[in-house]
């Protein structure tokens, strides 16, 4: 799945690194606690967290997720963007909670 499909499943708005929009996601995974990131994450494309702070892109660098997903209407800070176009990581803010966001990108073919 697509990045830009992603959005679209979540109803969800590109917030940053846009020109990626066509990188292919094969799995997603979702967490608020970046520590489970790094002790569980293996081969996930994208995040989909709550979590507004600049350790959720350094802990993505760390772990090569291309894509984070902000649930909840939360939106990342300006600091938080311009990290993440450093890396080319793509930003999707949604309205959705965690529960509905997951259960719909899971509906759409994209597995953990």
């Amino acid at each position: 799945m697509k990045i830009r499909e992603i959005a679209s499943t979540v109803d969800g708005m590109i917030l940053c690194s846009p020109e990626m929009a066509d990188t292919e996601i094969s799995s997603a995974c979702a967490f608020d606690m970046m520590s489970d990131v790094l002790a569980y994450v293996k081969d996930q494309g994208a995040l989909v967290t709550g979590l507004i702070n600049p350790q959720v892109v350094r802990t993505a660098v760390m772990v090569d997720i291309s894509c984070i997903v902000f649930v909840c209407g939360k939106k990342p800070t300006v600091d938080m963007m311009k990290l993440a176009e450093n890396y080319n990581i793509v930003f999707i803010a949604t309205d959705y909670d965690t529960y509905e966001a997951v259960g719909r990108l899971y509906s759409a073919g994209l597995k953990a």
